[in-house]
């Protein structure tokens, strides 16, 4: 019987042993046909394969490509910004005051600031201008080359034109993205157009005295204003410009506009864009400045409600629009143009002539 029962337990044994075998076999060739599959996904998944492009110079080309994208946008806004800040600084005085606009009122102010405090002090504040501007614009542009490429591969655009609404879509974020990074710079800069220059020595003396007589969160005062004008306002005007673009490129063959073309396109979607958000960015400017004029706002609502009941809808909450009007369609512009322009330069100048955005 033990000899037996030794021979029934070796046959057993044997029999799993062949039964796992079978069983490694069986993974093993699954394993197979699963890596099979999966790498045919990978091959086929590149609708334009490059066997010459491996994945490190896929990711170097995407660093150049977003790199390219921060230094466009960045002397973009410079180059923008810097063109309008006098009457840039005209329309903020007027928009935190309750003084009636007109520009009769706004060249006296010109002058008056140009008689009693110099030339470049018409560019006060344009320091704290360019160190928010710079990083917003180069933020803004290049996270809307982001989000028009994720939007893209989402919705099945890859290389090709966005429809109406992620394009709306695509601008909104850049623009929401950008403000919510640089607004206290914004902030800083808006103090530094409405008080004397004995107030406030510098940038970092802003910050210092702001942190320590009003505490850190008035740098976030009137962001919610912000936002909610940065919505329609950054939306519209990136809807517009590539809608412009595409428009043009449809009807003329051309397959890029021409200079003149793209500053014109530009205006329009300033033009557009700042009408739609203007009422939010006075009560944005009313609810920064507040606390070096006097003024007390604790919300959007209150704070339209103050300039409604003391100066009107329209004189209150559309002051300087006119303005705007000029200032606003000039610098946008200025910094689509330059934006496309210095993107097509540093690609022909990395990659050769002939590529074109």
């Amino acid at each position: 019987m033990p000899k037996t029962r030794g021979e029934g337990e070796e046959r057993e044994i044997t029999g799993r042993k062949q039964h796992m075998q079978e069983e490694c076999l069986e993974f093993c060739l699954t394993a197979q046909a699963a890596i099979r599959c999966a790498a045919n996904s990978v091959k086929h998944s590149d609708p334009n394969p490059d066997p010459g492009v491996n994945a490190a110079e896929k990711e170097s080309q995407e660093k150049e490509k977003v790199l390219n994208s921060l230094m466009s946008g960045a002397l973009a806004g410079a180059v923008a910004k810097t063109a309008v800040a006098p009457l840039d600084r005209t329309k903020i005085m007027f928009q935190v005051s309750s003084k009636r606009f007109s520009a009769k009122e706004a060249y006296r102010l010109i002058y008056h600031t140009y008689l009693n405090e110099g030339f470049w002090s018409l560019w006060r504040g344009n320091s704290a201008t360019m160190v928010r501007v710079i990083p917003y614009a180069a933020i803004q542009f290049c996270a809307h080359e982001e989000y028009k490429q994720i939007l893209g591969n989402y919705y099945g655009f890859q290389g090709k034109a966005l429809t109406p609404f992620p394009r709306f879509i695509a601008g909104s974020l850049a623009g929401t993205t950008a403000a919510m990074v640089t607004y206290p710079l914004d902030m800083v800069r808006a103090r530094m157009a409405v008080t004397p220059k004995e107030m406030y020595s510098s940038i970092v003396h802003v910050f210092i005295r702001i942190s320590r007589e009003e505490g850190l969160k008035t740098l976030y005062r009137g962001f919610t204003p912000t936002i909610l004008g940065v919505i329609p306002y950054a939306g519209l005007s990136f809807f517009t410009y590539e809608t412009l673009k595409k428009v043009h490129a449809e009807h003329s063959g051309k397959a890029q506009p021409s200079p003149p073309e793209r500053l014109l396109f530009g205006a329009c979607a300033g033009l557009i864009g700042q009408s739609a958000s203007y009422p939010l960015d006075v009560v944005r400017r009313r609810m920064q400045t507040a606390g070096v004029l006097g003024h007390s706002y604790s919300s959007i609502l209150l704070t339209m409600q103050d300039i409604v009941r003391e100066e009107g809808l329209v004189r209150g909450l559309y002051k300087g629009l006119s303005m705007n009007w000029v200032k606003g369609p000039i610098a946008v512009g200025i910094s689509f143009t330059t934006f496309d322009l210095t993107q097509i330069l540093l690609r022909k100048l990395q990659r050769g002539p002939g590529l074109q955005r």
